[in-house]
Parts: C-alpha cells; sequence; structure tokens
C-alpha cells in the first residue's frame, strides 16, 4: 500500500515542472491555432488586395491601348479623307485643264477671224456678227469655269503673266510697258494657264 502510494506522488511530481514550464511559457495551443489562422487571413486578404491592384492597373493599361488605337484610326481615317478630297479636286482641276487646253485655240481661231474681215465691207455684216456672237458665247462659257482671259495692253510687262516676244523703242510709252497683244493669256482659278504673248516697249537709245 505504501509503495502505491509512493508511485502515484512520484507521477505527481513528474506532471509538475510539466504544468509549471506551459504556465511560464504562456502559451495556449488553443491561442496559437487561432491566432495563426488570423494571420493566414490577413496575408490572403492582403495577398487578394494586391491582385485586385494589380488587375485594375492591367485593366487601364489595356484601357489607354485601346484608346491610343482608336485615336491612330480617327487619324487615319481622316488623312484617307483629305486625301480623297484632294485626289478629286486635283482631277477635277486636271479635267479644267484639259477643258480649258481644248478650247482655247477655237477662241484663238475666232478672234484670228475678226481680225481678218473686213468689218466696213456689208456684205460681210452677218458674218462678222455671227462671229462676235460666237466668240463671246465661247469666252462666257470659259469665265463660267472661273477662266480668265489675260489682255494686258497698256499694263505693265509682268514676267509672271506676260511672256516677250519683242522689245520695241517707243518714246510715248513708259519702259517695260504692254504695246500689243499677240495671244491672250488665260487663268484656272487664279493660275496661270497660259501667258499672253506681248510685245513691250523699251526706252529709245540715246543719240
Amino acid at each position: 500500500m505504501e509503495h502505491q502510494e509512493n508511485t502515484v506522488a512520484e507521477d505527481k511530481r513528474d506532471q509538475e515542472p510539466l504544468a509549471d514550464e506551459l504556465a511560464t511559457d504562456g502559451q495556449d495551443p488553443l491561442n496559437d491555432t487561432a491566432a495563426d489562422d488570423a494571420d493566414g487571413d490577413e496575408m490572403a486578404a492582403s495577398e487578394s488586395e494586391l491582385s485586385v491592384d494589380a488587375q485594375l492597373a492591367l485593366l487601364q493599361e489595356e484601357l489607354e491601348k485601346a484608346r491610343d488605337q482608336a485615336l491612330r484610326s480617327q487619324a487615319d481615317a481622316q488623312n484617307a479623307q483629305r486625301r480623297a478630297e484632294q485626289d478629286v479636286e486635283k482631277a477635277r482641276k486636271f479635267a479644267l485643264e484639259r477643258f480649258c487646253s481644248e478650247l482655247l485655240p477655237v477662241v484663238d481661231n475666232l478672234e484670228r477671224a475678226l481680225e481678218a474681215i473686213d468689218g466696213d465691207d456689208p456684205a460681210l455684216k452677218s458674218i462678222t456678227e455671227g462671229v462676235e456672237l460666237t466668240l463671246k458665247s465661247f469666252v462666257d462659257a470659259l469665265r463660267k469655269f472661273q477662266i480668265e482671259q489675260l489682255d494686258p495692253v497698256g499694263e505693265p510687262f509682268d514676267p509672271q503673266h506676260h511672256q516677250a516676244m519683242s522689245m520695241i523703242e517707243n518714246p510715248d510709252a513708259e519702259p517695260n510697258t504692254v504695246l500689243a497683244v499677240m495671244q491672250k493669256g488665260y487663268t484656272l482659278n487664279g493660275r496661270l494657264v497660259r501667258p499672253a504673248m506681248v510685245m513691250v516697249s523699251k526706252a529709245p537709245t540715246a543719240e
């Protein structure tokens, strides 16, 4: 009996240090598990927050790329439209230039015919009137397409619009004045199509 009591006492003494050690450390296994779970939740929340931020940044980047692409596409469309309009305008001007170049010789011939007809001959009066009317119709048609005549008699010589065929001494005219027009010039929308062929005055030579 005494032996059993001694054994129980020894077991009790062996358990006391373990309890004292646990009490000294102040650790509770249940509390440790709860703390670990809380730390895990915080890490998961932090990782989730980082993931959302990364996704937002990626979406923002994709949005900027899409916006840049849309602006580029819009600019390309505007440039294409501008080029198409320029091509149409060039084609229109080219067609008018061809029309003008084909029509001008007809006008020149009508003007030469009027110069050759004797206006004092009654027999040629009806012919003269017919040619004059035809010439006027042609000139009016040219004006409708912004084709204007250059008839610079008495004007200062302009190398941008006139082509000097000869220089003539004339004491009654200022030097470099157009004395006569051998062939009229023409402009299309203000741009020179054909220069006027002219005779220009020059100062008399000193004796």
